[in-house]
């Protein structure tokens, strides 16, 4: 029973999905998996193993029984070493149902679908477990793939080396749609989203659009959930935006699972947003590697627009294309339920390759694969000089058109270099770093720093996996341009295939030195997704060395990091490190040093330094907002450097100097916004603007005659000291600051604090604490409140001049040494209105009912009987329910109820019916014959089971 009943919860959390075709986001794990009989491929699941593509109905044992509307499947995939595996895909098929024609239509046993019983005997009923080839069709068409392809290679790309912490989504934005019938302009946008850990960001190429002023995030009824503005800098391409969704909320995070999220673009003529589109799962963005935006050339056809996503297969030359569109039907076109469409590729007005199809308003996407093309095509597709064309027949024919480019994206292309890797793995504390860009002409772009070799470097080839060790394959030499360190050029002409491979994570950078023949360092070529720090795409990076730590490490492993100051002084970093296998969280620790010179008489050097965020994996980056003076003066002076430790090496295993020219050093001075760079202060007209956006947000407070946004804290004008207020959807919660006690004898309280503070005098003891809780050796240092905190501490922080805040917890991660604060998560209420018992309490309560007098007996006794909790409700004792399983509603033919705080649960047992044209009107679960002698209500025999229960 409590496994039957874990499997149900798991349906309950992991079933989101649109209301139109839910989906079922399976499979559920065991505790343990069976093991596979001889090694052999396939699929784990509810402790069976089945072998590649075979399918079944999953069983969730009792009550419950064989879900026979789901079907799952054991999708052969690749693993990240090229292995096969399986992967378990489970769909939905009752959406699929066709409508009885009769209007008593019963289910049969061992069926998904109702059936009239009184109809000619026919063929059996076409079950999803044999329905191999429309089972493929509705898994692609559910993903939004609307034809199998019949290249397998296309889908073993999905198997390639991937972050498992990362998904991708998509979105076409157009200025019409289902739901937009008033369509004011012919821009067309894609956007590209990747979702990593709580991070959404995403890269949006348009066209036939000014400058965007925000990108809007809103859920389904409208509400705006987040605004990114769009700022014009340097680095930003023209019909090219970039940004990042911080901390996205886990209820936004399941919106966006379940294709539930909207995004816009505005602009200055349109508020409300110029264009909108859906965010969607879509299996092409694992392979895509080109791409392009359908546009109309008739300025009439408003709202319509396209994109189309495109591959080559692994193997042959062969690419496949998916084509998304809007606006190429309008509702009443045509009475005809499909209408013709033409797709041409295009090289300068000579149509290549031609390709027809059938679409519907209900289905308007195509896929399609183009067999064979030429060497000639092939390098046309790489230098983005293919154009294709989508175009309807009839009366009403419409076309959309665009131009085939590499795809476009805000990543950075990059690579660390490390013994490690090579071909022949060393250790000599060399390192390499590598940044390449790929311009849609299919131009490579590329600069490769190489660091601590102890022999001449001989060789920098860019090459694919070898065959063998012995038979390396080398598509482009840039030996030739490397000099005193740095290879610096450009490739002209890739073709196809090799800007395919370098999209797709497949190539690798190799350094040759004349002693290592074989290759001494050698670094995979991956994408790095954004980040938010610009300084990555102008400038290369701090290459992260063995051979720089003092004393030399000769360690195989590598890195690189991009570090920056804004105009506030903070530091903003982003580290990679290679070489080090698949390192937990924690093993690795990165510090920033200031070393001063040497004093009189040789005396040792004092050192500052700072700890800088934890990794993740092989990767770090954050923001350090508090940095010491000394610090941002050994920045300016080229005296920084950037160390990382490992547990192998504590004292560093890779070192690189930082040189950061600033004006921050004198005094630790804060700069105002836009003064490093040089800026004026805002002109009116956009404080104005920026009020009037604020005063139209109905999610803003106003308050003492002042507009607030969502999310805000303020100090309020009638209490500066001691109170503090938030502004959350229009409703403005103000609280007193609560005072924590100090851990200190000498205490001050400031006139401009609410609360107390320690005095600063240190004694020797405590500045020796204070330095290894800086180093992160014995615990944690909050600059909040200026205290050390031991290993695994929790505590509500202290924020000057807030004072106390409840409704945050901190934790102190011992072995990095960071402070993590998360906000306090209040429970969902069910009751209308919620109280909050002490004005110092982060969350509201629901006030306590008034019990009756039997109810207070019941509470008043030790041993009394107990509640059940029961999915996200609970019930009282002898409390009886249908579960409820999304997407299928409430299960009426399962019973549950409560027994002294334990959940009992049972399926309704049906007699069999003795007539031949059995009905279900008066009882769905039960059949039962209109003969005035029909068996007794299985009810009442669930009834008696109940009964027996509690009298047991």
């Amino acid at each position: 029973m409590r496994a039957a009943l874990l499997l149900l919860l798991a349906l309950l959390l992991l079933l989101p999905g649109r209301a139109a075709r839910p989906k079922l986001a399976l499979p559920i794990r065991p505790d343990t998996d069976p093991l596979p009989p001889g090694g052999a491929a396939g699929c784990a699941f509810g402790g069976h193993f089945y072998a590649l593509e075979e399918t079944w109905h999953p069983d969730l044992g009792e009550p419950f029984g064989v879900m026979r509307c789901v079907i799952c499947h054991c999708e052969p995939q690749r693993n990240r070493r090229g292995k096969p595996a399986g992967k378990v895909n489970c769909k939905n098929m009752k959406q699929d149902c066709p409508v009885p024609a009769c209007p008593r239509a019963t289910l049969l046993p061992g069926h998904c679908c109702h059936t009239c019983p009184k109809a000619l005997p026919g063929p059996p009923e076409k079950s999803p477990a044999l329905a191999l080839d429309t089972f493929e069709y509705f898994q692609d068409k559910e993903d939004d793939l609307d034809k199998p392809y019949n290249d397998r290679s296309y889908v073993s790309s999905e198997g390639l080396a991937r972050d498992d912490a990362r998904t991708e989504f998509v979105a076409l934005l157009t200025s019409g749609g289902p739901e937009l019938w008033h369509r004011t302009s012919s821009a067309v946008a894609k956007a590209r989203f990747t979702l990593l850990r709580s991070y959404l960001l995403f890269s949006i190429s348009y066209e036939r659009l000014g400058r965007p002023s925000r990108v809007r995030f809103s859920d389904p009824e409208g509400n705006v959930l987040f605004e990114h503005p769009v700022q014009k800098t340097a680095t930003s391409e023209d019909g090219m935006l970039c940004g990042m969704w911080r901390t996205v909320s886990k209820a936004n995070v399941q919106l966006l699972r379940g294709e539930q999220l909207r995004v816009s673009l505005v602009t200055r003529t349109q508020p409300s947003g110029e264009v909108h589109g859906h965010i969607i799962k879509h299996r092409a963005l694992f392979a895509e590697t080109f791409s392009a935006i359908l546009t109309s050339s008739d300025p009439t056809h408003l709202g319509a627009g396209g994109m189309a996503m495109l591959t080559l297969s692994d193997a042959e030359n062969n690419l496949h294309f998916i084509l998304m569109a809007r606006g190429l039907l309008e509702p009443g076109a045509g009475e005809s339920p499909s209408v013709p469409l033409r797709v041409r590729i295009l090289h300068q007005g000579q149509t290549l390759r031609e390709v027809h199809a059938n679409i519907t308003m209900e289905d308007p996407d195509f896929a399609e694969v183009l067999s064979e093309l030429s060497a000639r095509e092939l390098q046309w597709l790489v230098q983005g000089q293919l154009r294709i064309v989508a175009e309807t027949e009839g009366q009403h024919a419409r076309q959309l058109a665009g131009t085939i480019t590499t795809r476009r994206s805000c990543d950075t292309i990059q690579s660390v270099l490390c013994g490690a890797d090579a071909l022949l793995p060393t250790k000599t504390g060399a390192a390499g770093s590598a940044k390449l860009a790929l311009h849609e002409n299919g131009t490579l772009e590329y600069q490769v720093q190489v660091v601590g070799t102890a022999s001449e470097v001989v060789g920098i080839t860019l090459e694919t996996k070898p065959r063998r060790k012995s038979k390396r394959n080398i598509l482009f030499d840039m030996t030739p341009s490397y000099k005193d360190g740095l290879a610096w050029g450009a490739w002209q002409n890739p073709s196809a295939r090799d800007a395919h491979m370098l999209l797709q994570n497949e190539l690798f950078l190799n350094v040759a030195t004349k002693d290592w023949a074989e290759g001494e360092l050698r670094g995979q070529v991956i994408s790095l997704p954004y980040s938010g720090l610009l300084i990555r795409y102008t400038e290369m990076p701090v290459v992260l060395a063995g051979q720089l730590v003092s004393p030399p490490v000769g360690s195989g492993a590598a890195g690189h990091a991009w570090l920056s100051l804004d105009e506030h002084c903070h530091l903003h970093y982003e580290i990679s490190v290679a070489g080090m296998g698949r390192p937990a969280d924690g093993t690795i620790s990165a510090h920033l040093h200031g070393v001063a010179e040497l004093g009189e008489m040789g005396t040792r050097p004092h050192q500052h330094k700072r700890l800088l965020k934890g990794f993740y994996s092989t990767e770090a980056q954050g923001v350090v907002k508090d940095l010491d003076a000394d610090l941002l003066q050994h920045l300016a002076q080229g005296t920084a450097f950037l160390q990382v430790s490992t547990k192998a090496h504590p004292n560093g295993e890779m070192r690189g100097r930082v040189h950061i020219p600033n004006q921050c050093h004198e005094g630790g001075t804060r700069l105002a916004p836009g003064e490093a760079l040089g800026e004026a202060e805002l002109p009116e007209d956009t404080k104005t603007r920026d009020l009037e956006q604020l005063k139209k947000d109905p999610n803003s407070c106003f308050f003492e005659g002042q507009h607030r946004a969502h999310g805000t804290q303020w100090a309020p004008d009638y209490d500066k000291k001691c109170s503090i207020c938030s502004c959350q959807k229009r409703t403005v919660i103000c609280d007193p600051i609560l005072c924590q006690p100090l851990n200190c004898t000498r205490q001050l309280h400031p006139e401009d604090l609410c609360c107390p503070i320690c005095e600063e005098k240190k004694t020797g003891q405590e500045e020796l604490k204070l330095e290894r809780a800086r180093d992160s050796s014995e615990g944690c240092y909050f600059d909040g409140d200026k205290t050390w905190r031991g290993s695994g501490t929790r505590w509500h922080p202290v924020v000057p001049p807030f004072g106390l805040i409840k409704c945050a917890i901190c934790t102190c991660k011992g072995t990095t040494g960071e402070v993590h604060c998360e906000k306090v998560q209040c429970p969902r209420l069910t009751c209308a209105n919620p109280v909050r018992v002490s004005p110092s309490d982060c969350c509201k309560q629901c006030p306590a009912p008034e019990k009756s007098v039997p109810e207070l007996a019941d509470t008043m006794q030790a041993d009394g009987p107990r509640a059940c909790r029961f999915g996200r409700r609970w019930y009282l004792n002898n409390e009886s329910w249908h579960p409820s399983v999304p997407p299928f509603g409430e299960m009426k033919c399962i019973l549950c109820w409560c027994v002294s705080g334990e959940t009992h649960c049972q399926r309704q047992e049906c007699p069999p019916a003795a007539c031949t044209s059995p009905a279900r009107r008066d009882n769905p679960c039960c059949a039962k014959c209109h003969a005035p002698d029909a068996p007794v209500d299985a009810r009442e025999k669930v009834h008696d089971a109940r009964a027996e229960a509690w009298s047991r």
